[in-house]
């Protein structure tokens, strides 16, 4: 079956739900899921519908341009997207590998609906696990500079149509440029239980903290180092006998979970983002 999913979002007001929908019944499409809801705070209307597109009597622009007109009569943001279409993920890491090894795996399973052309690194390190599945592996070591480091980055990138950029333990700051060029499209797994411990060495500041939990956090990344909008989370009870190491070893689980369900969230297309929020809708039965 191929599905069209609308993610749309607008200032609250009377009457979009019905005009949606009946948008879709009128073109004879069978609505599958439709999910909505209103920020009464922010006063704001959020929704996911997805139909039946298998048999469209019409192309894909046309639906596209025929709901383009209702969504300037209402006022909406919206975006469109095929469930045929497989999205090219390129996985950026460092020296730790538990994350990259967990999401191709959930790749190759089935579980997560894209691509994996790519692994890019700032080190050799993680090459041997690039080779094991035959993804080509880009190392750009930091040999030349940050800046001439990047631009070799977001030049490949750029050559492999990469729609999802994945900070898989990749332990560089980006520039606002990069952000700018793929904002909304870089997914960041934090090791700590933002807002605390942003930054470096969390796992080491939660222990001299003294923390009973120690968490992890998967957001688009953002300007500002670990404030983008946070996309999913998740912690666990820890107790003082845990060295800062201890810590990290506990923590490695939860970070590949929240950062898996986050890539799983976006490839599904089941995340819009608002200011510095995000809305997910939940997995469909």
């Amino acid at each position: 079956m191929i599905k069209a999913i609308f993610l749309i979002q607008s200032p609250d007001s009377k009457g979009i739900l019905s005009s949606v929908t009946g948008f879709f019944a009128q073109r004879d499409f069978n609505i599958l899921h439709c999910q909505q809801h209103t920020d009464s705070y922010e006063k704001r209307f959020f929704m996911r519908i997805e139909v039946d597109a298998s048999d469209m009597k019409m192309t894909r622009k046309t639906l596209e341009d025929d709901f383009a007109l209702l969504a300037e009569r209402l006022a909406l943001d919206w975006s469109c997207h095929w469930s045929d279409y497989k999205m090219r993920v390129a996985l950026l890491v460092s020296k730790t590998g538990h994350c990259l090894y967990d999401l191709i795996a959930r790749q190759l399973e089935g579980e997560l609906n894209a691509e994996i052309p790519l692994i890019i690194s700032n080190h050799p390190d993680l090459e041997k696990a690039a080779s094991q599945f035959r993804i080509p592996y880009y190392y750009f070591p930091m040999d030349e500079g940050k800046e001439k480091q990047e631009e070799n980055v977001r030049s490949i990138l750029r050559k492999f149509d990469i729609d999802l950029v994945v900070l898989a333990r990749y332990m560089q700051i980006l520039s606002p440029a990069f952000i700018d060029e793929w904002k909304g499209k870089i997914i960041n797994i934090h090791h700590a239980f933002l807002p605390a411990f942003q930054g470096a060495n969390p796992y080491l500041r939660a222990y001299e903290r003294g923390v009973k939990m120690i968490g992890a956090t998967a957001h688009y990344a953002s300007e500002d180092l670990d404030q983008g909008p946070i996309i999913e989370q998740d912690v666990i009870r820890v107790n003082h006998e845990l060295t800062p190491n201890g810590l990290k070893e506990v923590g490695k689980d939860c970070e590949k979970r929240v950062l898996a369900a986050a890539v799983k969230a976006h490839l599904e297309h089941r995340v819009i983002i608002y200011k510095n929020r995000t809305i997910v809708f939940s997995v469909e039965r």
